[in-house]
């Protein structure tokens, strides 16, 4: 519901603002008084076309602003500014936003009827969910059979698309995976076990070198042990050096020892040029692997994994294939027996609707127009359109191309009457053009029906509205 309207430099009115009630709210006066420019600005807000001409003149630009109740009892403020030069700027609660969130928002919470394109019944999409609620039609079975359809129908389209197509990946699949299969990697950190072995084997003879010349040195002939062992013969046991005696005997177990580990770490290298070239061989082919299928040996091992199932899940196509195109058969089904139902609901309710509105015509001043709802198209007939002609000898009309606003508007009064539903807010400009007395009445009396379930604003000349 439309609370308050404030309208600031849009055409004739300067500054203006309206509290609104629930119900029937008319707006009258002189002509050029701005009452048009009040309906202007409520369509402002809902994504109508903003131009620099309706700016009043002297002014640098335009507001407009309305203060709304949702259905579901929360308040929202649409704003919209209208420079005289430049392009016109949209707001939701405070932020920016684009005209057609703003006419999203704003259509949901107002209908405008006469000379307006923004108003929901002239599309056709919104005609047919008129009908539809009419009929109290449950579209949910429908729904869900389509649904189905089109998962179904991307499962089997995801499942390698042709059969050439399919092959293909086949044989890439399967080259991946022998690939990979091929070089058995060990564990996700074998690249670092080869790059620790390939630098001990690259340097294996000059470790073992110096290995040997160090141990020589230790324990050969005339080495490091037999001169602490001459040292100490020397020195003594009662001599003065007793203390550096002892000493040095730790110092010759010690270095013997040494000796002995160094024999061990000598034996434990390996000297092997051609087991070097296998290990920097395997490494480049990890390597490589990385490159094509991961970061890392562990992405490599589950892309193997991945192109494994993957594999597996082609080779078996066919028979899923089969499952799945079965599973297609009959929802298709389903799916064309919701389709025939809703079809001849909406069929059998046309001609009902279109009654129910016609009935109201004739007491709005158009005794000779008549409206039919066109339902065309294959099931679930989803083309419905509303026909409108002014006389009976006149031709059939879509909504949108009735050139009379004051027909229009009194058509679209005639369809609220007996569509409940829609925005809370219904906007009725030029209902009553060319109509006066007894017919005027009527149109008075149906806007007071219609603002039971409704706000209500219509543009009025006439006392008796």
């Amino acid at each position: 519901m439309l609370l308050e309207l404030s309208v600031q430099n849009l055409g004739v009115i300067e500054s203006s603002s309206f509290i609104l009630s629930p119900g029937v709210s008319a707006l009258t006066g002189e002509t050029g008084a701005g009452k048009t420019m009040v309906v202007q600005a409520i369509e402002l807000l809902t994504g109508g076309r903003a131009d620099g001409s309706m700016v009043r003149r002297g002014a640098d630009q335009a507001l407009v602003e309305g203060r709304f109740e949702t259905p579901e009892g929360a308040e929202i403020i649409l704003k919209r500014v209208i420079p005289s030069k430049g392009r016109s700027r949209a707001y939701v609660d405070g932020s920016l936003a684009g005209a057609s969130q703003l006419s999203e928002i704003g259509l949901s919470l107002v209908d405008l009827h006469g000379q307006h394109q923004h108003q929901s019944l002239l599309n056709q999409k919104t005609q047919r969910s008129a009908l539809d609620v009419f009929a109290k039609i449950d579209l949910r079975a429908l729904s869900s059979a389509r649904s189905e359809c089109r998962r179904l129908q991307a499962e089997i389209e995801e499942m390698g698309g042709d059969a050439k197509a399919r092959a293909r990946e086949v044989d890439l699949l399967k080259f991946q995976i022998d690939e990979i299969a091929a070089l058995n990697i060990q564990s996700p950190d074998e690249l670092n076990a080869l790059e620790k072995l390939e630098e001990l084997l690259t340097n294996a003879e000059e470790r073992i070198e110096a290995g040997g010349h160090t141990r020589e040195r230790i324990s050969g002939d005339g080495g490091l042990l037999d001169q602490i062992g001459e040292t100490i013969q020397r020195l003594g046991d009662d001599s003065p050096y007793r203390e550096i005696t002892e000493r040095l005997r730790g110092i010759q177990a010690e270095m013997s020892d040494v000796a002995a580990i160094l024999r061990e770490r000598i034996d434990g290298i390996e000297d092997d040029p051609q087991r070097l070239m296998e290990v920097g061989g395997r490494r480049k082919s990890l390597i490589e692997l990385q490159r094509k299928y991961g970061d890392t040996l562990a992405e490599v091992i589950a892309y193997q994994q991945q192109a494994s199932e993957r594999l597996l899940e082609l080779e078996s196509h066919d028979v899923r294939a089969a499952a799945l195109e079965t599973k297609l058969l009959s929802s298709e089904v389903e799916l064309a027996e919701n389709a025939a139902k809703v079809a001849n609901n909406r069929r059998k309710a046309a001609p009902h609707l279109a009654s129910e509105v016609s009935k109201h015509l004739s007491d709005l001043a158009l005794e000779n127009a008549g409206l039919l709802i066109d339902v065309r198209g294959e099931d679930p007939a989803d083309d419905v359109e509303i026909m409108f002609r002014a006389n009976s000898g006149t031709n059939w009309h879509g909504l949108s191309n009735v050139a009379s606003g004051g027909e229009l508007a009194r058509v679209m009064l005639a369809l609220r009457l007996v569509l409940t539903s829609g925005p809370p807010t219904l906007v009725f400009d030029e209902v009553d053009a060319g109509i006066g007395g007894t017919a005027a009445l009527s149109v008075g009396k149906a806007l007071s029906r219609l603002g039971l379930t409704h706000q209500v604003l219509v543009v009025t000349h006439l006392p008796q509205v």
